[in-house]
């Protein structure tokens, strides 16, 4: 019987344990941390798929406990993905101190103002594509980026009025305009009088 050659084995182990690597990369990747606002004041809080499924009929998501729970769009309030979930913060789970901005962004996108259907304000970036119409909902950058919220996506269902308060172009994108050519005068030899 022939021994195994210890460098094939152990080149087959390293390649296996880098599959299992890029395998485990790919499922952290697939589901994101969120929390559920619903209407009702109530929230949940659980993974969802990164592209959601925003045209299905409700949202899908695998809570905390393994259990798959599906909630309808118009019971949704907004969807923030989160960096952690809440320890002991049951009132404010999102931790969403500041709905509004203080100052003008500077980052660049669209800066939206909503009101929600239950009369709520929110104000967001957005980006500047064809989301903002084709998409069943949109998806905005919170006023407050240290906070424990770093996405908000807000179903249309949910949104009342939708105002649109700045146009905030990339710090390096500004164009400098040319000044137009001196332009020559009618009558050369200084003719030109009135």
């Amino acid at each position: 019987m022939a021994r195994p050659n210890c460098t094939a084995i152990a080149a087959f182990s390293l390649l296996a344990a880098a599959c299992r690597v890029r395998q485990c990369r790919a499922m952290a990747s697939a589901r994101k941390p969120v929390i559920v606002r619903k209407f009702s004041r109530d929230w949940c809080a659980g993974y969802a798929d990164a592209a959601f499924g925003q045209d299905a009929a409700e949202l899908e998501i695998l809570d905390l406990t393994g259990k798959v729970l599906r909630i309808g769009w118009d019971a949704v309030k907004w969807v923030c993905y989160v960096r952690d979930f809440p320890a002991g913060d049951q009132a404010n789970p999102e931790r969403l101190l500041h709905k509004r901005f203080a100052t003008r962004p500077r980052t660049a996108g669209l800066w939206l103002r909503m009101t929600l259907t239950d009369g709520e304000e929110l104000e967001g970036l957005a980006a500047n594509d064809r989301s903002l119409i084709d998409g069943a909902g949109l998806l905005l950058t919170p006023p407050d980026t240290r906070s424990n919220t770093q996405r908000i996506y807000v179903p249309r269902q949910a949104i009342q009025t939708l105002e649109t308060v700045s146009l905030i172009g990339a710090a390096g994108g500004r164009r400098h305009v040319q000044s137009a050519p001196e332009q020559p005068g009618l009558f050369p030899g200084g003719l030109d009088t009135a």
